[in-house]
This record gives structure tokens, sequence and C-alpha cells, in this order.
């Protein structure tokens, strides 16, 4: 029973294993089979995307090739208009220079059958100018057989009475063209000059160089000068001048070529002397204080004069160098008030005349900015001012204006004339400069000495303080025409070779005297 049971368990147990065999076998054919189809579908599909992918590139590469078909065909046909453009123009031109062609021989023909009639004249002028040429001196001598005067001399006697005669003729015609535009020009010129001037009228105060100190005792010399002078060193060293303590009581002077520099002395002393305080290193302090404080004043001297005379916008480098002319001198007249003057005047005039007003007062302002530093660099106030202009880019005429107000160089336009002009009024004022007597009494000397050269002058009187020259001629060597013509001479070589300040009026007297003894 045991046996049997156990017999059934494993035919069981065989008949199990046998059935998943069997029930594996059967699964796993299934599945190939839906595998195959699932491929065999994908396949298909696959094939079918590829046939439509090969049709479309089919046809997309026919639409290209038929593109690039038009396109060539296209630039075929530009290429052969093009080409055939070319060879009309050059038919053209070959046309035309066959034309020219033909031109140039009949025109070859032409010149030298002129050159050949040309020639032919040539040579028969020069036989007719040999026989006249023998005519002409067979007259000559004639001529001199019958005057007793050989030709050369008729032709000096002639050329001498031609240039008396030219001489006597230009000589009247510039007195009447010089009376004819000083009747037109006169009571325009006067009225302008008189109408700035009048618009400008202001109370003038000349001020000159302050170089002296005062001092509250005498015991202040002292105490500049310092131990072993080391204080009165001290300030010479770091302002650059000299101190000169001389016996003159209560005062020092203060002595330096740079206004700028004995300024900043002067106000450095003046401080000093007000605080008490005198020592090496405070001098140091005071001047560098006094130094900063002088650029900062100088910078707004330049800013007021430049809004005072409204001009406009102009550059930081000229507005210092304007603040500067404030400490600058020339003939004891303040540079910077001249210059105010200058620009003032122009631009008076300048609106009278219709002209640009506000480039006139700017040329007027800086036709003396070369005067900021003729102390301390090479060249006249002419040179550095028009380099300083031309540096920052001012107007032309601003520029021609700086460089042509003393005639070294011509003016350019009317406004530079109204500068040198308005340079002119302002130095020229009574009390507007001052100069030493030995160069006062130079410049009268040498005005009479110009004078008395020319031919003709008996003697010269320099008057008005040298503001004028008068002469007086010998009647008998000279002619109311020739005066014109010396008085021009005197003019021109006063204006050539000497410097003054202001204009010179040269006066021509001729006198005659008869005097006659009644007994």
């Amino acid at each position: 029973m045991g046996n049997n049971v156990i017999l059934v368990s494993i035919l069981v147990g065989i008949i199990g294993i046998i059935t998943g065999v069997i029930m594996m076998v059967i699964a796993g054919r299934l599945g190939i089979s839906r595998a195959n189809t699932i491929a065999k579908n994908v396949i298909e599909e696959s094939n079918i995307k590829a046939d439509g992918i090969i049709r479309q590139a089919t046809l997309d590469g026919k639409q290209q090739v038929y593109e690039m078909k038009l396109q060539a065909e296209k630039e075929i046909k530009e290429a052969k208009a093009s080409l055939q453009s070319t060879e009309n123009k050059l038919a053209r031109r070959e046309d035309t220079l066959n034309l020219r062609d033909e031109t140039l021989i009949a025109k070859e023909k032409q010149i030298d059958e002129k050159d050949r009639l040309a020639t032919s004249k040539l040579t028969n002028l020069e036989k007719m100018e040999v026989d006249l040429q023998s005519r002409i001196d067979n007259q000559i001598v004639v001529l001199e057989r019958i005057a007793n005067m050989s030709a050369s001399e008729a032709k000096a006697e002639l050329m001498d009475a031609v240039e008396k005669k030219s001489v006597k003729d230009i000589a009247l015609f510039l007195r009447d063209q010089e009376e004819e535009a000083k009747a037109k020009a006169a009571d325009q010129a006067r009225n302008i000059i008189a109408l700035a001037i009048q618009r400008y009228a202001q109370e003038e105060t000349i001020d000159r160089t302050v170089s002296v100190v005062a001092l509250p005792s005498e015991d202040m010399k002292g105490r500049i000068i310092g131990r072993e002078g080391r204080n009165i060193h001290a300030i010479e060293q770091l302002t650059g001048v000299d101190l000169i303590i001389d016996d003159t009581p209560d005062i020092i002077t203060v002595s330096c070529f740079d206004p700028i520099r004995r300024e900043i002395a002067r106000l450095s002393l003046e401080a000093l002397i007000r605080d008490g305080r005198i020592q090496p290193g405070r001098i140091e302090e005071v001047v560098e204080k006094v130094t900063n404080e002088m650029d900062e004043t100088i910078m707004k001297i330049g800013d007021e004069a430049v809004f005072k005379l409204g001009i406009g916008k102009i550059d930081r480098e000229i507005i210092k160098l304007i603040g500067r002319l404030r400490y600058r001198y020339s003939y004891g007249q303040n540079v910077l008030q001249h210059s105010i003057e200058v620009a003032t005047f122009a631009g008076i005039m300048a609106a009278e005349l219709g002209l640009n007003q506000t480039l006139a007062k700017r040329a007027g302002l800086l036709h003396d900015i070369g005067k900021a530093l003729d102390f301390e660099q090479e060249g006249t106030h002419i040179e550095l001012g028009a380099r300083i202009a031309k540096k920052y880019k001012e107007h032309p005429l601003v520029i021609n204006a700086i460089e042509s107000h003393h005639g070294e160089v011509p003016a350019a336009g009317i406004i530079p004339q109204l500068v040198e002009a308005a340079d002119t009024l302002s130095a020229a004022r009574p009390g507007a400069r001052f100069e030493s007597m030995e160069a006062y009494i130079k410049r009268l000397e040498q005005l009479e000495k110009i004078a008395n050269e020319f031919d003709g002058v008996e003697r010269s009187y320099a008057i008005q303080a040298g503001r004028e020259i008068r002469i007086m001629v010998k009647p008998e060597k000279v002619d109311d025409i020739s005066m014109v013509k010396i008085a021009q001479d005197i003019r021109e070589k006063i204006e050539n070779e000497m410097t003054y300040p202001g204009q010179i009026k040269v006066t021509l007297i001729r006198e005659t005297r008869v005097n006659e003894l009644a007994k």
C-alpha cells in the first residue's frame, strides 16, 4: 500500500514534469510566431517608408537639376548680352578712333602748310628787319650829325625828362587819391572811433607793479632776515625772488622779473608779518598756501574777464593765461585792463560795421596773450600768442589778429584791422602808458634823425611828446608836389625802423619868404 502510494506519487510527478515541458514548448512556439509577425510588419513598414524617401529624393533631385539648368541658361544669356554690349562698344570706339585718325591726318596737313607759310613769312621778316635796321642806323647817324649828340646821350636825356614828369604825375595822383580817400573815410572813421570811446568811457586808473612791502617797525627787518639769514634765504628760495633790505625805513623791496612770483612773495611776506611767526617751516606753509590761492585767484580773474566781455566758451588754459595778465605790465599799463579795452573797442566798432562782434571781442582780448609767457619762454609775445591760439584751435582771424596787431604780418580781414586800431586807441590815450626819460629822449632823437636823412629837409622838430614830427623843407629843392612823396617815405621809414606807442603824425612845411627894405 505504501509502495503504491509512492509509485502513484512518482507517476504524478513525472506526468507533471512532462506536462510542464509540453506546456513550455507550446508557449515558446507561440511566442516565436508572434515575434515573427511583428518583425514582418516592421520590415514591411520600413520598406514602404524607404520607397517613399527614395521617391521624394528622386523628385527633389530632378527639381534641383531643373533649377540649375534654368540658372545656367540665364547666366549664359546674360554673358551673351554682356559680350554683345562689349562688342558694340568696341565697334563704336573703333569707329571713333578711325574718325579721330582721319581728323588728325587732316590737321597735320594743315599744320604742315601753316608751318611752311610761317617759315616763309619769318624769312621775309628777317630780311625786312635787316633792311629796317640799316635804315635806322643811317637815320641815327644823320640825327647825331644834326643834333651834335650821341644816341645814348639823347636816350638818357629823354628818360630823365620822362622820369621827372612821371614822378610829378604820380605825386599828383597820390595826393588827389589821398585827399579823396580822406574826405570819404575821415568822417566815418571819426564817428566810429568816437562812438567806441564814448561808449567805453570809464575812469582810468593806472596800476603799477607793487614791489614794496611796508613793515610795522624796523625790528621786523631783523626777524625777516632771521638767524644767519635763514628766514630770508628760505623766502628767496621758495618764491624765486630777491629781497632787498637796505637803510630805507620800514620797507622791504621785492625784486623779480616774474610778476607772478613777485606777487606771491609780496602776499607771503604780508601774511607772515601779520602772523608774527617767521621761521622756515612757517614760511614754507605760508608760501604754499599763497601759491594755491594765487592759482585760484588767477582762474577767477580770467573767468570774470571772459564773462564780462561775453565771448562764450574758451579753453581753461587760455583763461588761466588771461588771469596771469592781471600781474603783467607794459609801459606801466596793466596788460589785462588793456586787453579788455581793446576787446571792447573792437567789439563796438565791429557792431557799427555789421561784423561779428563776439569774434572781434575774442580777438581783442587774446591779442596780447603771449605777454603772459614772454618773461619765462623764448620768443616775442606775438610768436608766443600765435602759438597758443593755434594750439587751442582758435579762429583763423583771431590768430591773424595776434600776428598782425603790430604790423609784422598783413591783416587778413577787417576784424584784425579793427583789433590793431583798438590796440592803438588803448595804448595812445593820454596817461595810459609811460616810459623812462632816457628811452623818451632816445626816441625823439631817432625820430628827428630819420627826418633829417632825406634830401631837401632843412630841419625837423619832434613835438607833442614824440607824437608828431614837423619838418621844414628847402623851397628851392622841394616843390609842393614832391612834398607828398617825401612825407610818405618818411612815414614808411619811421614804421619800419622805430618802435613807439600809438601813432606819429608827419607834417612837412614849405615856406618861401621874400623881404624888401623900404627906404
